[in-house]
């Protein structure tokens, strides 16, 4: 370690997003939040995520040791669940109610029905059900799985890469929340529904997680899609056979966000679409930055080495 700790001072491109994130929902709750008063635990959390982003990016340091290494590079990952659940507190920032309404006529325009009652009334039996619950519940094991077998390889490169497109993803996602308030189709279907989505696994231990970890609203996008689809994206681009071993968990996963009524097919598609948007930005400057310095780095050490 060198004694000159404000080259450590580094903030790493996902520590960016998730600054410009919090600064961006202070402004938002500053000029919308009407009384002010009433989001005033919201700035309070988003300020001190800032003095945290920041004070990690000042004070811990990955090449000191494996520890600070390890943490520097997956405290994003527990960042993840506190800006979601945080995300409950500012749902109708801006709308009074949620927007449901115009999303159901849409697809039903689009589909001549409403999905998730056609499902409830035509598909529902308890094997279907225990399939896409085991599908849909494989997400909660996606991000952490995948960041713990990258840092176990070495593979940090692809480690900040992921992070940034995930957390580009996430941002985006809630602020889509208040944006377009959705609160899903478990809420505004529930005096419709004639069947129950039964199962005897999978099923009961989704809906303890729905029940626990999950907020009313936050429905548009599906950012449990958009990160599924961000971590196979990269699969198939660095590890193609687990890529493409994926790609039916992922079928799976999608048809159970709306099998198990948490969104409707559109929450679905603006997932992906913004998982699709957020990795392919992030390879295209992201990662062409990155090897850029990397190369220009190897080629200063090779002129010093010339000269010597």
């Amino acid at each position: 370690m060198t004694s000159d700790t404000s080259a450590k001072f580094r903030l790493f491109a996902f520590d960016i997003v998730y600054i410009l994130f919090s600064l961006t929902m202070i402004l938002f709750i500053v000029v919308f939040g009407r009384p002010l008063g009433k989001y005033l635990d919201e700035l309070t959390f988003y300020s001190i995520m800032l003095l945290v982003i920041i004070g990690v990016s000042r004070f811990v340091y990955a090449d000191r040791s494996k520890k600070e290494e390890a943490f520097r590079l997956l405290y994003p990952f527990l960042l993840f669940s506190l800006f979601y659940i945080e995300t409950s507190g500012t749902i109708l920032l801006i709308f009074d109610s949620f927007q449901d309404a115009g999303l159901v006529a849409f697809e039903k325009s689009l589909f001549g029905v409403n999905p998730t009652l056609y499902i409830d009334r035509n598909y529902l039996n308890v094997w279907l059900n225990e399939l896409f619950s085991l599908t849909y519940f494989s997400y909660y094991f996606m991000i952490p799985l995948f960041l713990l077998i990258l840092y176990l390889k070495g593979r940090t490169d692809i480690m900040k890469s992921s992070l940034t497109a995930m957390a580009s993803c996430f941002s985006v996602s809630f602020l889509l929340f208040f944006l377009y308030p959705i609160e899903g189709p478990r809420w505004h279907f529930a005096g419709e529904y004639i069947n129950n989505v039964d199962g005897f696994i999978f099923r009961d231990i989704v809906n303890w997680i729905i029940a626990n970890g999950a907020i009313r609203g936050g429905c548009m996008p599906s950012t449990h899609f958009a990160i599924a689809f961000i971590i196979m994206m990269y699969c198939l681009r660095y590890y193609r056979k687990v890529g493409w071993s994926l790609v039916p968990v992922n079928i799976g996963l999608a048809i159970g966000t709306f099998w198990g009524r948490f969104h409707y097919i559109s929450d679905l598609f603006i997932g992906a679409i913004i998982g699709l948007g957020a990795t392919l930005l992030v390879w295209k400057y992201y990662d062409k930055s990155i090897a850029k310095l990397n190369n220009n780095g190897s080629k200063i050490k090779e002129d010093l080495l010339n000269v010597s």
